[in-house]
């Protein structure tokens, strides 16, 4: 199969689909690997690192998407992208279509087979390739919090540890999954004073068990939600379903009741936000303010911070990656159903049952599609 990696054209992406460890991989298995030049720049890969390996530079991203079977990337494909993609390719990717008309009926009208590193499964109930980047964004989030709430960013001027004499920052953390676990951890060993919500009693369990009073656990029911973040100087939102829109925790009639200045982390803003007040923002700029309350909700947080991403990414995928370029798709399902739970578009057909009841749009289960 011929495998391609065209360059990341969302803004301030700089993350790459495709490592040249990775190339090498797909290459030992026989296939062919086309990598548009520049892609990998922004996470220090230079071309010359994937000539070296034995891939070959393609001058422009349409070469790419022209020849390659299969088209693996970072993010959601633009809609200049979703033009060139075509029916019988395969394009393996993070989609999260739920919150996204838009981006769904292109794919649907391409006819691509689609595969999403989102809702990809593993044998423990986990989302292997999602954690990856969910580890970076809850590590991130505590950090861009604390310089949101600094002073000059429109921030209340608080300091997460404090000073002798000065208590620490305030930080609730909306849901205790990988990205909720990883932000406390770190808020924590900034020092602030943390709080985990989570609706899951063996989950907090868990956490006071490993973490032992590294932070405070309570249960996420609509009036402990309320009345933590009345007090908070930051608040992060860490809530995940697989394949679905996150869902609105905390109105904007809420946001009255919180502090001046505070910060609101939005971690799940990829799928729609948990916050009614988000909406999506960029690195170029981050933040913006609605009654008083700065918002932090870039879509890409990981993008940040390229090359730790792109290699956590790649250590991830590269092996679905050379199944699918080994079997075809259609095998590689057969063959694993924790990857078939990635399959989001087959043909024009949608096979995602989280996406289609966020959108309203008619579901093909993925059986149904291998079945044929």
């Amino acid at each position: 199969m011929l495998i391609g990696c065209p360059k990341e054209i969302k803004p301030q992406e700089y993350r790459v689909g495709l490592t040249p460890a990775a190339a090498r991989e797909a290459l030992a298995h026989g296939h062919e690997v086309i990598v548009e030049t520049g892609a990998g720049a922004g996470a220090g890969f230079e071309d010359e690192a994937y000539e070296a390996v034995g891939a070959r530079i393609a001058a422009t991203a349409a070469e790419v998407f022209a020849e390659a079977g299969m088209i693996v990337k970072v993010k959601e494909p633009q809609a200049v992208e979703r033009k060139q993609l075509r029916r019988g390719q395969i394009l393996f990717t993070y989609l999260h279509l739920a919150p996204d008309p838009a981006q769904t009926r292109d794919l649907l009208d391409s006819g691509v087979t689609a595969i999403a590193y989102e809702t990809v499964t593993d044998a423990q109930g986990g989302l292997p390739l999602l954690a990856p980047m969910s580890e970076v964004a809850g590590r991130l989030a505590p950090q861009v919090g604390a310089w949101a709430l600094q002073k000059a960013n429109g921030g209340r001027g608080v300091l997460m540890g404090g000073v002798p004499g000065v208590g620490p920052a305030q930080v609730v953390v909306i849901g205790g999954g990988v990205v909720g676990t990883q932000a406390a951890r770190v808020a924590a060993g900034m020092g602030a004073d943390v709080t985990v919500l989570d609706r899951s009693l063996p989950r907090l369990r868990y956490l006071d068990d490993v973490y032992r009073g590294t932070f405070r656990t309570r249960y996420a029911s609509a009036d402990n939600t309320a009345e933590l973040i009345t007090t908070a100087d930051m608040v992060i939102g860490a809530v995940l379903i697989p394949g679905a829109a996150a869902p609105k925790l905390v109105s904007r009639a809420q946001l009255s009741t919180m502090k001046r200045g505070a910060v609101i982390v939005d971690v799940a803003i990829d799928q729609g936000g948990c916050f009614e007040t988000s909406r999506a923002t960029t690195h170029e700029n981050p933040i913006y303010e609605v009654d008083g309350v700065v918002h932090y909700c870039v879509a890409n947080m990981p993008g940040a911070v390229a090359r730790s991403s792109t290699i956590a990414l790649g250590n991830a995928t590269m092996p679905f990656m050379v199944a699918l370029a080994d079997k075809g798709w259609r095998q590689a399902c057969l063959d694993d159903p924790h990857l078939l739970a990635g399959l989001n578009t087959h043909e024009g057909r949608l096979t995602n049952h989280a996406v289609g009841r966020a959108l309203g749009i008619d579901v093909t289960a993925p059986s149904a599609i291998l079945a044929q």
